[in-house]
């Protein structure tokens, strides 16, 4: 059975369509990449798959379960977490407190006993905050825990955003841009970091990215966007040598 698939999804505002018939098929441990020019409807894609846009017509199926429509906490809930192009940390807050925000999906407690921090709540919460220790030494984010996020690095903010995400216990993780305004060694480090947290926490990963040494270095599986047609897929060395895609994307020079 397939992870995830998304059956010809269309979306439309108004008179506009901004993804027609897009499909996609994720197996458990692909790392999947999804390119275009600005405007393409990459996310827009994304967001139909995580809730945020309800397809106009088309299904996504988690697992063979119709997802489609489900408000995003329902979808996160059920195993599909991801991060935004433009970094959403809670600056103010240390960063223990932003992956303890993650960590609170999953809480059993009713809102009642955390009020009142009634025992079974106290106990849970202790739970984790030792798992959120554990994850951000996984992640080498334990030796800034007690810092505000707003201070961190930019590099670190993007790796504490996805350690968020992490914290929600996804099956699958949606990377919205997150080599962008790195530079070289940030996005070699990202590299290395995405491989590593898809094999110790058992991920699929599917990512939009700008950065095409990332793309291509990571990626078994590409799609490509433009106009909110998917006009090729297939592996890196595929897409790099596809005449329609040099035309529309990679001969073309974009802003990250």
């Amino acid at each position: 059975m397939n992870l995830l698939e998304a059956k010809n999804i269309t979306i439309k505002f108004g008179g506009l369509t901004a993804v027609q018939d897009f499909n996609l098929t994720l197996q458990k441990g692909q790392i999947v990449g999804l390119i275009g020019p600005n405007g393409a409807g990459k996310t827009t894609a994304f967001n139909a798959i995580t809730g945020i846009y309800k397809p106009t017509t088309g299904k996504v199926i988690l697992e063979g379960q119709d997802i489609t429509g489900l408000l995003p906490d329902k979808i996160t809930k059920l195993g599909i977490a991801r991060t935004f192009q433009n970094i959403r940390l809670f600056s103010n807050l240390s960063v223990l407190q932003n992956v303890l925000v993650g960590h609170h999906l999953r809480i059993k407690s009713s809102p009642l006993a955390a009020t009142l921090r009634l025992p079974q709540y106290t106990k849970e919460e202790n739970e984790m905050i030792q798992k959120t220790k554990e994850l951000l030494k996984r992640v080498k984010l334990d030796d800034v825990q007690d810092e505000k996020a707003g201070s961190l690095p930019y590099g670190k903010q993007r790796r504490l955003e996805i350690a968020r995400a992490l914290a929600t216990e996804p099956k699958i993780l949606l990377l919205d841009e997150p080599a962008a305004g790195m530079n070289p060694q940030e996005s070699k480090d990202l590299m290395e970091f995405i491989k590593q947290i898809r094999d110790d926490f058992g991920l699929t990963i599917f990512m939009i990215e700008h950065h095409m040494a990332v793309v291509m270095g990571i990626c078994e599986h590409i799609l490509v966007l433009d106009h909110g047609i998917t006009i090729a897929q297939g592996t890196p060395e595929q897409i790099q040598n596809n005449p329609k895609v040099i035309e529309a994307y990679l001969g073309v020079e974009t802003d990250a």
